[in-house]
């Protein structure tokens, strides 16, 4: 192996390289690296497909990849003579690259603060791996000529594997968190790529090829057999569109996941939220409630609610075949039915009607024929109102007494039913905070390069025990409306903040800071003031926890109250925030005089960056203006992969807020959420 026979018959062969080829499997090398790294980057985000599926699919593409290497490489040296190669040896010859690499990053992904020690043990393993398959593969080579090794060169091209690997795996576990930026990932991948390449032709300079007795050398040159070199290639492309239909199908699940109810595959709640908030157009909105629910789910329990939910969806959905109109199951006894047109109010009211009238009918649910109790309220808009605004509507309309006991479609009256919503909701409030109706959600802020969190938005949901979730565009405005009413729960929100807060410190959760909304001219109240000192005391948290939120027009009217106001809250170390910047007219007159510490970029300036200069212009320059004023920029809204990338370009480095990161979430799906992405 590593000495020629002592024979006098012994004719030493020599090789020619072919460039092309070398470049090739260079190329390859790098190439493969990079798909390992874009693959092995889906670890770092929640998904539908769990972080093993990536590590092992990113795993098989690194392997590949040195596999495929070592035999382009190979084709790219020429004997005189014939070569093939052992189909189970050179099979076998993957394996060390494939679990060497496996090794290495799941390593990679587990280390934050590893040892030197770590580092070369890992290291060692991927060297040897790699050697392993290189050598693994000589081995698989048939041919008339024998070989032998030079020592020296033999060693070494395992030490340089085995540093390189140490190099490398140092470079990708610190730059890890960086590995988003497409340009560094391709620089690593062209570093491993090399490093890969490095280590296989020094082990080919150390391999003597000769046979034994005279030699003709009128042989034409032969190279190594490419067929595994071609399958290898078109096995990294196929590897690369799997990831790619993998990636789509993800997003596509995590969609549905997020925006489709599972049991009518209806979209749901949030989708109607979100309809809602892009939509402001003329059209009408029905309401269908199923009546006594838990009269069936006590009764048979809760698979068979789940039955009686799916059949009226399946009724509401085959009679709307014909129609145009969008359907949703808002809630776990709610159906939405909006129709885009005022003028087909009198055709969603027909349709309406026909499905009250359906379900009068007994319905079969397993040896069981129902009759299900139903009540519908509809709205129309003529003057392109909110969508919200037909939701609150309807909700008026459901929480009307009467609508109880009427089994059929109730048109939305102004006169009857706004009055009675309203003042429900009023009274409704007080019981609510006391009877932990109310909760808190907390929408994660992240930073844009680091993807750190830097903080999160507390939002306050209701869940009435009558009528289920009340959206807070719904019952915010009623109360904001009820006086003090909104005061009495800017307390509540704040009281409950500072015991999470509280309760977080203790199990030692990571976060930096939680923002509060302050509605309307409370920011300039004394008592305000109060009850945020009184909290901080109560529950023992320092105020740099908390930063207040408030809009340009609560303080617009009143800007000297209101800078005295933010004055003194800065003073006693709390951050203040200027909510929906640049949506009012005097933004900009005022930002300088207030000293506020955040600039929270409205939603509306991002939803048209992907496809208008203009937008895009309008967002970089208030960027730009606040970075120039040392504020904090929050930009809410991100939603889509293109709205990141663009606002990840900015070198300011803004925080995000949005659904592309996350969706608002309770205080253990938080802490599940920061720990998978930790």
């Amino acid at each position: 192996m590593f000495s020629i026979p002592d024979s006098q018959g012994i004719t030493i062969l020599y090789g020619e390289y072919s460039v092309p080829l070398i470049v090739l499997s260079v190329f390859i090398a790098c190439f493969a690296s990079y798909a390992a790294l874009f693959m092995n980057q889906r670890i770092q985000d929640n998904g539908f497909f769990p972080k093993s599926f990536w590590l092992i699919l990113s795993s098989v593409a690194m392997g590949l990849g040195i596999w495929s290497m070592h035999f382009i490489g190979m084709s790219a040296f020429m004997l005189p003579l014939p070569m093939d190669n052992d189909l189970f040896l050179t099979i076998l010859s993957m394996l060390p690259a494939i679990i060497a690499s496996y090794i290495a990053f799941n390593f990679a992904n587990k280390s934050t603060h590893q040892s030197l020690l770590s580092y070369s043990i890992v290291g060692m393993i991927m060297g040897l791996g790699i050697a392993s398959m290189h050598y693994l593969g000589m081995a698989a080579m048939k041919m008339e000529a024998m070989y032998y090794y030079k020592p020296t060169l033999f060693v070494l091209s395992i030490i340089i594997a085995i540093v390189v690997s140490m190099i490398a795996m140092f470079v990708f576990a610190t730059l890890q968190k960086h590995m988003n930026n497409h340009l560094i990932k391709i620089i690593t991948a062209i570093l491993l790529g090399i490093a890969i390449s490095s280590m296989h032709y020094t082990g080919m300079a150390s391999v003597v090829f000769y046979i034994e007795g005279p030699f003709l050398t009128t042989h034409h040159m032969h190279d190594f057999q490419m067929d595994l070199s071609v399958i290898v290639i078109v096995a990294l492309g196929l590897l690369f569109i799997i990831v790619g239909l993998t990636r789509i199908l993800e997003r596509f699940v995590d969609y549905r996941l997020n925006y489709y109810d599972a049991l009518t595959l209806f979209p749901n709640q949030r989708q109607f939220e979100k309809d809602t908030n892009d939509l402001k157009t003329t059209g009408s909105l029905a309401i269908l409630q199923i009546q006594d629910l838990e009269k069936w789910i006590n009764q048979y329990g809760y698979v068979f609610g789940d039955k009686v939910i799916k059949a009226v969806g399946e009724v509401i959905e085959n009679n709307s075949k014909s129609q145009s109109f969008k359907l949703y199951r808002i809630e776990g006894n709610r159906f939405a039915v909006y129709a885009f047109n005022d003028q087909r109010f009198e055709k969603l009211k027909g349709f309406m009607e026909s499905i009250t009238d359906n379900l009068k009918n007994p319905i079969q649910i397993e040896d069981y024929p129902i009759v299900v109790d139903i009540v519908c309220a509809i709205s129309t808009s003529k003057d392109k109102e909110n969508v919200l605004e037909l939701l609150a509507n309807n909700l008026a309309v459901l929480h009307y007494p009467s609508s109880n006991y009427i089994e059929n479609v109730i048109e939305f009256d102004p006169k009857i039913h706004t009055y009675n919503m309203d003042r429900q909701i009023v009274e409704d409030l007080e019981k609510a905070m006391v009877n932990n109706e109310l909760f808190l959600v907390y929408q994660p802020k992240v930073q844009s390069h680091s993807r750190k969190i830097s903080g999160l938005e507390a939002l306050v949901r209701w869940k009435h025990p009558q009528n289920g979730m009340i959206p807070p565009g719904v019952f915010i405005p009623i109360v904001e409306a009820a006086g003090n009413k909104v005061f009495d729960l800017t307390d509540w929100i704040i009281e409950h903040v500072c015991i999470q807060i509280s309760q977080w410190l203790e199990e030692g959760i990571e976060f930096e800071q939680v923002s509060i909304n302050i509605p309307g001219s409370y920011i300039t109240s004394t008592r305000l003031y109060e009850v945020i000192n009184t909290n901080l005391d109560k529950y023992n948290v320092d105020s740099s926890y908390i930063e207040l939120e408030i809009t340009e027009t609560s303080v617009v009217y009143d800007i000297k109250h209101a800078i005295t106001a933010i004055n003194r809250f800065r003073e006693i170390g709390l951050s203040v925030a200027l909510d929906d910047f640049g949506t009012g007219l005097s933004s900009l007159s005022y930002l300088k005089r207030m000293p506020i510490s955040t600039i929270k970029i409205d939603k509306s300036f991002v939803d048209g960056i992907s496809n208008s200069e203009k937008d895009s212009a309008v967002l970089k320059s208030i960027i730009t203006l606040s970075d120039s004023l040392n504020l904090k920029i929050v930009i809410e809204g991100v939603e889509t992969e293109e709205q990141y990338n663009f606002i990840y370009s900015m070198e300011e480095a803004p925080l995000i807020q949005g659904y592309y990161f996350s969706r608002p979430l309770t205080s253990d799906e938080f802490i599940n959420w920061a720990k998978e992405r930790k």
